[in-house]
């Protein structure tokens, strides 16, 4: 296990494989990613949202502030099945926007999926780590992100998803537990079927598949570092841990409902974007489920309910907020990413010696 570890840092050009998991949509910011990379970890940059343009600026603002590594991560297709009439939901989003004080939302038109142009980018300036999730890139991106010596890897929910990801060729495997905030990575079956903790998950996919497997969901200190190493996990990934540093991107709103909040807050809806995702629950949430009407799918919901996500920040309202987050509520910390980092390393560092103490002591 500790040759894992120290394996998978060096391949990465990296201190320790700590990794900022991405967080698109607000949180994530280039800021962030230098900090956590310049720290020793692997910062990385939730990028699925950025026009080509946006992409380009966010990987020089990084490159500004840090020399080290850093990753991207961008969404492989993802769209899903829905209903056909979005009538109902238009109505319920309507009545949102009224009490907003906002113009009547509009259904949006279908867009194109932006991943091969916005992999483009990414080839185009040499990002050196490339992290995906939703599913798997074609088969023509894959190769050519191997051509060109990019570290590549890919969000699995069950073993059988590992498997696949590691036929297609990644460099490494995220392991998303059940507890980890934010959409949920499962590409094969429904997501219900997908529900695996962190602790069970990590250990049957390093079982299962010969490349590393990174451990992510319910990771907020050095002790689920270390019990992560010790189930097998080659690398950790950690999202919520940092939503209220300093360089995070979490609106006011957002981070004061994180400090409200514990481990019993969060829910797995479809209400905000028609995939699958872990937030804290607020009263939009519960507005889409109590009424059981039909939820477009994603991206037409995301790009329906953006405008009122918009406007709820902008007013300090978190009532309308994907409030994306983990079940480790209770242990998120404020402050500096790099300070963090730092801690996590040495908490992790402190934790292990303590447990290897009390096993020569025979418990």
């Amino acid at each position: 296990m500790r040759g894992a570890w120290r394996g998978l840092a060096r391949r990465l050009g990296i201190d320790h494989p700590l990794m900022l998991a991405p967080m698109a949509g607000g949180p994530s910011t280039p800021a962030l990613a230098a900090a956590v990379s310049g720290a020793g970890g692997l910062g990385s940059l939730g990028a699925a949202y950025l026009t080509p343009e946006q992409l380009r600026d966010a990987v020089g603002e990084v490159r500004r502030l840090t020399d080290r590594p850093f990753a991207v991560n961008l969404f492989a297709g993802g769209a899903t099945e829905g209903a056909g009439d979005a009538g109902p939901m238009l109505e319920l989003v309507a009545r949102w926007h009224r009490m907003l004080g906002i113009d009547p939302p509009e259904l949006p038109a279908p867009s194109a999926d932006p991943f091969d142009a916005q992999l483009a980018v990414v080839l185009e300036v040499e990002v050196p780590v490339f992290t995906f999730t939703f599913g798997i890139p074609h088969a023509d991106a894959m190769a050519e992100l191997r051509r060109r010596g990019v570290f590549v890897m890919g969000t699995a929910t069950t073993v059988a998803e590992g498997a696949a990801l590691e036929a297609a060729g990644v460099d490494a495997v995220v392991a998303q537990g059940s507890e980890a905030g934010g959409h949920r990575g499962t590409f094969q079956g429904p997501f219900e079927a997908a529900l695996v903790g962190t602790m069970s998950l990590v250990p049957q996919l390093v079982d299962a598949v010969r490349v590393p497997v990174i451990a992510s969901g319910g990771i907020m200190d050095g002790r689920g570092i270390v019990a992560a190493r010790a189930l097998g996990a080659a690398g950790v990934s950690l999202g919520t841990a940092y939503l209220a540093t300093d360089e995070a991107g979490t609106s006011a709103p957002y981070r004061e409902r994180l400090r409200a909040s514990d481990e019993a807050a969060t829910a797995v809806t479809r209400a905000f974007s028609g995939r699958p995702a872990r937030g804290i629950r607020n009263a939009f949430m519960d507005a889409v489920e109590g009424e059981r009407i039909p939820i477009p799918p994603f991206p037409l919901q995301n790009a329906l309910t953006r405008p009122l996500r918009t406007a709820s920040a902008a007013r300090g309202d978190a009532d309308a907020l994907s409030l994306w987050a983990g079940q480790g509520l209770r242990l998120l910390r404020a402050g500096p990413a790099a300070h963090l980092t730092r801690t996590l390393l040495a908490e992790a560092a402190a934790a292990a010696r303590a447990l290897a103490g009390d096993l020569a002591d025979g418990g």
